[in-house]
């Protein structure tokens, strides 16, 4: 790989030590673990492309909401309560911004912890999904979808046609199967800490490479031509 002008990023399980932030929330109400499977079952049919996006957003408020029917804002923030940075997340964007390099987020997780990581981490642009609210910070539903998981490229594009960069010299980063679409035309991706056996099978026959483990570092080589990253010590 040449020049580097932009390094997009997933963010669940890629700049966070979390599997999803939609998970996170189905964890706190209990929902991730109903009798009849209603959210794995939905949550596959997803992976496959068989329901889309605001259907399974939909699903998803219905089932939190059958275990708690008023949910403040406040409640989806405390589902994310003591989750961490991956190990050298902070170190790699702020290398990467060193070097001049645009950094960006586009993740279809919740705007609420992506917006959140964002500001913490100083990334240039971001873009995730979210929810309507009501004036008193009542959940009413979910917003029209941003960024489909299915195509996150229109997201990558779109930056691309913002800034003047040349997809060539784009990298983008993710955990799972969906994430492959971010690799626009031209451009480039690094599949990082495989989310699924589905994504780790994905990232092979894509051809891309491949960085296992939480140490986000590691991909350092694969952005700058075998180079590590830099000894902080």
């Amino acid at each position: 790989m040449g020049r580097v002008d932009a390094v997009v990023f997933d963010c669940d399980g890629v700049l966070t030590d979390n599997g999803s932030s939609w998970q996170n929330i189905h964890s706190k109400f209990g929902t991730d673990t109903a009798d009849d499977d209603s959210h794995k079952k939905t949550l596959e049919k997803f992976l496959d492309g068989r329901i889309t996006e605001e259907e399974f957003v939909e699903h998803d408020i219905r089932l939190w909401k059958s275990v708690k029917p008023e949910i403040h804002k406040e409640d989806i923030i405390k589902c994310y309560s003591g989750i961490g940075l991956i190990d050298g997340a902070r170190d790699v964007v702020e290398e990467l911004k060193n070097r001049g390099v645009y950094v960006a987020i586009v993740s279809s997780g919740v705007d609420l912890f992506v917006g959140a990581i964002a500001n913490m981490l100083k990334v240039d642009d971001w873009a995730a999904n979210g929810f309507e609210w009501n004036e008193d910070g009542y959940l009413v539903k979910g917003l029209p979808t941003r960024v489909y998981s299915h195509d996150k490229g229109i997201m990558v594009e779109k930056l691309a046609r913002i800034n003047g960069f040349d997809p060539e010299n784009i990298i983008s980063v993710g955990d799972s199967s969906t994430d492959l679409s971010m690799r626009i035309e031209a451009s480039s991706f690094i599949g990082f800490n495989p989310s699924r056996a589905r994504a780790l099978d994905s990232f092979k026959s894509a051809g891309v490479p491949v960085v296992e483990g939480k140490d986000l570092r590691k991909i350092w080589p694969y952005i700058f031509d075998g180079e590590q990253f830099p000894d902080s010590s």
